[in-house]
């Protein structure tokens, strides 16, 4: 019988070595640690151990450095100089796609409206994290097809935010908390965070600090900020806003330093725990009795994607281009999953449909690469 110490050897191993398979179809290795669970979910020998509260605690944390990363990468002023284009592209694609979303999970599901609401808005995001390293491989990062896909991937960040603080917002409209007392937490939160982005001429003074007495206040700001958003059910936020909160803060030169080291403790530790817990939660008994559920979201989804891109690019980029940039645009991993992992552990959505949007997203992030790098040279895009 392994203890927890021994399970978790043998999870960052067995994930070391899948991830380095899965690395030659150009899917992240990170996404072999969904694979284990997922195939533990079939059946799990170490129940005892993945229901404990130590596992569960240390995958919390990793979806929350996971947020506090992607706050922390979120750059406002790149944002303000995008194109016209592709602010027109990224609401009217996602959008599109949330609408055909609502209407699949609140006639199939059964769900209110606005629950179905935030769970197709929260499919619809884009994980370009993914397509930029094959955007790099093929050479073009820098052309039109490129810039646009990182693009409206980069002003989804904002579309992310706003899906989990409508998320926040159900689940503390679904509890019993005193309604003062989160309140006070959330507005001291948009305090912390609104401050600290105009403590900018004193954060320059962190730039004689040590790197590792650096860390050691970035982990303070974030800890602060989950502790006071535990009072409004809101750590999902906290973590977010803890990290755009640095950002402006810190000094350019050692926030770069502080990112690389808070993503090589994230990924390299916290982050396989989440996303193997994501996995072990997946019922996948209603997965094999129901793989049309399956089907349609993908379609539903993808076509979306495609017919929005379409729309929106076939002038810029072309019919071709426009429809590589939509395939593009379907992959999604870390922050959808994290927004319906919060849903689902907040009770706000049931086994079935979150066995199924997570069963959705590995298909997308294992074909869409595959498709995408294959379309890119069978239409003499790139060589």
């Amino acid at each position: 019988m392994l203890n927890i110490f021994l399970f978790f050897g043998v999870v960052f191993l067995v994930t070391f070595l899948i991830g380095k398979l899965i690395e030659k179809i150009r899917v992240p290795w990170i996404f072999a640690s969904l694979l284990v669970g997922f195939l533990m979910a079939i059946k799990n020998p170490f129940f005892s151990i993945t229901s404990s509260k130590e596992f569960e605690f240390l995958a919390e944390l990793g979806m929350y450095f996971l947020l506090f990363i992607i706050g922390f990468e979120l750059d406002l002023r790149r944002l303000k100089k995008q194109s016209k284009f592709i602010f027109k592209s990224t609401f009217f694609i996602i959008l599109l796609e949330a609408f055909f979303g609502t209407l699949l999970v609140h006639f199939v599901f059964h769900y209110p409206l606005f629950i179905s609401f935030i769970v197709a808005l929260s499919f619809a995001t884009v994980g370009e994290a993914i397509l930029v390293p094959i955007l790099d491989e093929f050479k073009i990062v820098n052309t039109k097809l490129g810039q646009n896909i990182i693009g409206i991937g980069a002003l989804d960040d904002i579309i992310e935010i706003f899906i989990l603080i409508l998320a926040m917002f159900l689940i503390e409209a679904s509890s019993n908390l005193n309604t003062l007392l989160i309140l006070i937490s959330l507005l001291i939160l948009f305090g912390l965070t609104f401050g600290l982005t105009k403590l900018k001429k004193q954060g320059n003074k962190f730039s004689f600090f040590e790197i590792e007495t650096l860390f050691l206040f970035v982990l303070f700001i974030l800890f602060l900020f989950l502790g006071v958003g535990e009072y409004a059910h809101a750590t999902a936020i906290a973590a977010l806003l803890s990290g755009i909160a640095l950002k402006t803060f810190l000094p350019e030169k050692r926030s770069r330093f502080l990112k690389s080291e808070v993503k090589t403790m994230c990924y390299g530790f916290f982050a396989p725990i989440f996303f193997l817990w994501v996995g072990l939660s997946l019922d996948i008994k209603y997965l094999i009795a129901s793989p049309l559920l399956i089907l349609l979201v993908v379609v539903v989804s993808n076509s979306a994607k495609i017919f929005g891109s379409w729309v929106v690019g076939r002038k810029e980029l072309g019919i071709k281009q426009s429809i590589l940039m939509g395939i593009g645009l379907s992959v999604r991993f870390s922050t959808s999953l994290i927004i319906i992992k919060i849903l689902f552990e907040n009770e706000l959505i049931g086994v079935d449909l979150y066995s199924v949007i997570v069963a959705s997203s590995i298909i997308f992030t294992f074909v869409i690469p595959l498709l995408f790098s294959y379309l890119l040279v069978r239409w003499k895009i790139t060589k």
